[in-house]
């Protein structure tokens, strides 16, 4: 097993919190005989209870070897399951790597004429039972093999189990954000002694009647408060203070201080006639011209 070096006993108590607060603990009724290793006790109802200790040391085994990829878009994730989509397009938004959420082609890995081809070095899966032409192909082409495994889940062709309720939506979030926070700690992107900053929310499957109904709710409170904006509030100031009186500009050309010129003639007065003789006028008529 691999050895839980740099992880204080406070980080270890908070994630195994996490999982038991996820239900990763919690397995099916139905036990498959190489799971049996896995599995701690079964309750009165006969569901089994899954060790969260071989749990834990598993998902640290997963990160070496997802880490020990060179290229982090070698590494294939695939969900089939609804609730899992969402959390590996989290978890290769963060790593890297290349995402298969929903239905798988068959002949992704064989049949080299397909659009969709992948050479894959490594391969993560959600679910062995839902996600099983991945693994044949896989089995195929000699692409190791990760998975989440439940009490019942075959392990055909699995490299490396990490045993863990794959049913629940907070179970499959959480795996993956844990899975994805110790491949970030061992490339040195995150520090180890430091909580990631990134909600293991994010990783969470959402129903999309509770996005539709969250959009309503956030409509109809926009609709609720009033739309125009309030005018700005006029500057305070004393009313009983009479206004300044505004002088006229004056002339543009004048100079600054001097009086304002007055008019030299009345608007209604009649302008005065040119005299005769003036040669510097333009108006003037000049009779003499033989002179």
């Amino acid at each position: 097993m691999v050895m839980m070096a740099g992880l204080t006993d406070e980080q270890k108590k908070k994630d195994f919190q996490m999982m038991l607060a996820c239900s990763t603990h919690l397995g099916t009724k139905n036990l498959d005989f190489q799971m049996t290793r896995y599995v701690w006790k079964r309750k009165q109802d006969g569901i089994h209870i899954i060790n969260l200790g071989r749990t834990y040391d598993k998902l640290l085994l997963a990160a070496r070897i997802i880490v020990a990829v060179e290229n982090p878009a070698d590494v294939c994730v695939i969900s089939a399951r609804p609730y899992g989509q969402r959390s590996i397009l989290k978890y290769c938004q963060y790593t890297g790597a290349t995402p298969i959420a929903g239905r798988f082609t068959p002949g992704t890995f064989t049949n080299q004429i397909t659009n969709k081809f992948l050479e894959p070095r490594l391969l993560l899966l959600t679910d062995p039972r839902t996600d099983h032409q991945a693994i044949a192909e896989a089995a195929y082409a000699n692409i190791p093999t990760i998975a989440f495994c439940d009490t019942d889940s075959p392990l055909k062709h699995i490299d490396v189990a990490i045993p863990a309720n794959n049913k629940g939506k907070h179970s499959i979030g959480l795996l993956y954000w844990m899975l994805a926070r110790e491949v970030l700690r061992l490339r040195g992107t995150i520090n180890r002694m430091q909580p990631w900053e990134v909600m293991v929310d994010l990783f969470f499957y959402r129903d999309p009647e509770e996005v539709e109904q969250q959009v309503k709710e956030e409509q109809a409170a926009r609709e609720a408060s009033p739309a125009d904006v309030m005018d700005p509030v006029p500057p305070a100031g004393d009313w009983d203070t009479p206004a300044a009186v505004v002088t006229s500009a004056g002339d543009w050309g004048g100079v600054a201080g001097a009086p304002p010129m007055q008019p030299t003639a009345e608007w209604g007065s009649a302008a005065p006639l040119p005299t005769a003789g003036g040669g510097g006028e333009w108006g003037a008529q000049d009779t003499n011209w033989g002179q």
